[in-house]
């Protein structure tokens, strides 16, 4: 019995050791810079929509219960350049990276094509710099929307339904001294909504409703000009990270100070550590603890450095399909980018 004892104590505590090794992720958030960069001299933009609206009956289906097939419906979509426009110009401002951002009030197309570009002439690119005091234009030049309504069951006397939003836009940025290609941009994306069709009803309750297909599209277009502040202004993104962890004394300490956020004297833990290991597997975590401390530090180069020694320390003492190499892999090229996105941010403040 006393061994028997003595054998799980021991499987126990062997299990505790290897619970208390292993890697553990952080979330952070990493700046990245705009798609385009503007010149230093523009600090106030003009918005305006130069689309034609499309037509209410082109590009949406619905299919109702009980239906083979989906047939054509009717969503009014004239607004929605408006939505789009307004809310762009206001997710621009309120980033704070421009003096200011504003919105031409009326639509400078008023043909029907809507499937087709039309290029800001010369002469009315200038007319607007002279008219707002702009340095560059940001001009959306096509919007093509599209839904689809389908009803999945009914449940006491209501459809339960799903309405699918799509959304095609293309911006161009102008400026007057510019020469050569205008940069444009395409954003493509979509949205799906599910819910209870209660629109027959003004009194039922549902606690998932699908809304009306023109709000819901409304809500897309504001979607869709968030995404697009991406493109001409610095942002911030939520990542995740990871560092090794083991049973020895230096890397818990140095695990604890990670916890708290102190990098500096996390590294020196780190660095303790890869100094007085034999193996080169430990080296290889430990180099990549530092290279993530160096991170986070925003010392891009010396994180780079560190990561290419544990990418060579990983190939020497791992297989060729082993899971560390693969991850130091994919953490070398992320650093390549974001060290090259810092210079380029550099550029950008």
């Amino acid at each position: 019995m006393k061994n028997i004892k003595l054998y799980l104590y021991i499987l126990f505590a062997s299990l505790l050791m290897v619970g208390c090794s292993g890697i553990k992720t952080i979330t952070i958030q990493t700046q990245e810079p705009a798609q385009i960069k503007l010149p230093e001299t523009v600090q106030k933009l003009l918005v305006v929509d130069n689309s034609a609206p499309q037509p209410k009956d082109i590009g949406h289906l619905k299919r109702r219960l009980g239906r083979s097939q989906a047939e054509k419906a009717t969503v009014n979509t004239d607004s929605l350049s408006v939505f789009y426009t307004e809310a762009l110009t206001q997710f621009l401002n309120e980033e704070g990276f421009f003096d200011v951002v504003m919105l031409h009030n009326q639509s400078l197309r008023n043909d029907n094509e809507y499937w087709r570009e039309v290029a800001i002439l010369p002469d009315k690119m200038l007319e607007l710099k002279e008219e707002t005091g702009a340095d560059a234009i940001i001009s959306l030049d096509k919007l093509l929307i599209s839904s689809e309504w389908e009803d999945l069951f009914m449940q006491e006397g209501y459809p339960y339904s799903k309405l699918t939003g799509k959304i095609s836009s293309t911006l161009r940025l102008y400026m007057p001294s510019q020469k050569g290609l205008i940069p444009k941009v395409q954003y493509i994306d979509s949205l799906y909504w599910e819910g209870f069709d209660l629109s027959k009803d003004g009194r039922a309750y549902a606690e998932f409703v699908v809304p009306h297909a023109e709000e819901a599209l409304k809500e897309l277009a504001v979607y869709a000009a968030d995404k697009m502040t991406y493109v001409l202004i610095p942002h911030w993104i939520t990542q995740e990270r990871w560092y090794y962890t083991s049973n020895a004394s230096t890397m818990r300490e140095a695990a604890a100070l990670a916890e708290q956020a102190k990098w500096e004297e996390a590294i020196i833990k780190w660095e303790s550590f890869y100094n007085n290991s034999k193996k080169k597997i430990d080296q290889a975590k430990a180099s990549s603890n530092i290279a993530l401390g160096y991170e986070m530090l925003d010392d891009m180069e010396k994180a780079y450095e560190w990561v290419l020694i544990a990418e060579k320390l990983f190939e020497e003492a791992t297989s060729s399909r082993s899971l560390e190499r693969r991850r130091v892999l994919i953490y070398k090229q992320e650093l390549e980018r974001r060290l090259a996105s810092f210079k380029s941010l550099d550029m950008q403040q």
